[in-house]
């Protein structure tokens, strides 16, 4: 599933994942877009077996901590990441005021067909880049490195202003987020 290299070897494990669109194509900057992927991650907790432990996602790029109730994380990051490709192209078609529409459709389809001769659109990078959390200092340093992604990026000042991630769950202590979230 993951090229490169990067694979989720112990399926038990808690990984942080961070894989990103093609290109790091600017998808998400529309609200639209980032709810097809809120949508698919809580399909995935409650009919896949997705633990999601933390979360973020950029304009660009998502960061998860996850793991799975049925030890197979690499099925279902699979699975979504084939779903939200096809919804979000699909999203990106039908929108009427995209602005960027041919353009990404154009990157999306050139990709597609480079890497796979019968690939319409490909959306996602191929890696995951899957690392496992192996100790309470390097899950912490994850966690802080996916909470502070806004903040670097100059979109909040506080990370647990920024509502398209787990750091006000992680701040305040509790599922207050917009995902469901079981706490490190």
């Amino acid at each position: 599933m993951a090229g490169g290299g990067y694979k989720i070897r112990n399926k038990e494990a808690i990984h942080f994942i961070t894989f990103a669109v093609v290109e790091w194509i600017d998808v998400f900057t529309r609200k639209v877009y980032r709810d097809l992927l809120l949508d698919s991650i809580r399909y995935c907790q409650k009919e896949k077996g997705l633990i999601l432990h933390s979360w973020c996602i950029m304009s660009n790029h998502v960061h998860l901590v996850i793991s799975a109730r049925d030890n197979n994380p690499s099925d279902i990051l699979r699975d979504f990441k084939k779903y939200t490709s096809k919804k979000i192209i699909k999203a990106i078609t039908a929108h009427p005021e995209e602005s960027r529409k041919e353009w990404m459709l154009q990157v999306f389809r050139e990709k597609g067909q480079a890497n796979s001769r019968n690939k319409q659109y490909q959306f996602w990078q191929q890696d995951n880049h899957p690392i496992e959390l192996y100790s309470e200092r390097f899950t912490k340093q994850k966690l802080n490195y996916i909470h502070n992604n806004p903040v670097a990026a100059g979109i909040v000042e506080k990370s647990e202003e920024y509502i398209y991630s787990s750091a006000r769950d992680y701040y305040y202590g509790k599922n207050c987020g917009l995902l469901n979230l079981e706490l490190l």
